[in-house]
């Protein structure tokens, strides 16, 4: 979606929510797992610059590359491509959990 058509800073995660584009969050967007870990496409000089948190939180993200960026802290300026890497697609909505990705994704709380 080009920014032109949302105009706010916001991240890429509630861009996605509020134009309904699926990007997992189990989460909720605190920066405590990676499901809504995202690969830049382009526009990466439109995007907040990432802080110690983000950085050590994706250091546990399966597929990480250069380009990476956690979609609940990214926030956007300008327009930004990003890709879903396929390990994360429907990954909470069909039942994965931290079994599979050890630390990358919080037990639930009890």
């Amino acid at each position: 979606m080009p920014f032109s058509e949302h105009g706010k800073k916001t991240s890429i995660l509630d861009v996605c929510l509020n134009h309904g584009a699926h990007l997992e969050h189990a989460c909720g967007g605190s920066c405590a797992c990676t499901t809504c870990h995202v690969i830049v496409k382009s526009g990466e000089q439109h995007l907040s610059p990432m802080d110690d948190d983000e950085a050590d939180r994706l250091d546990m993200a399966p597929g990480l590359t250069l380009h990476s960026r956690l979609g609940c802290q990214a926030v956007m300026s300008g327009d930004v491509t990003v890709e879903i890497p396929n390990w994360n697609r429907n990954y909470v909505s069909e039942g994965g959990g931290s079994m599979n990705l050890g630390a990358a994704i919080p037990p639930p709380k009890s």
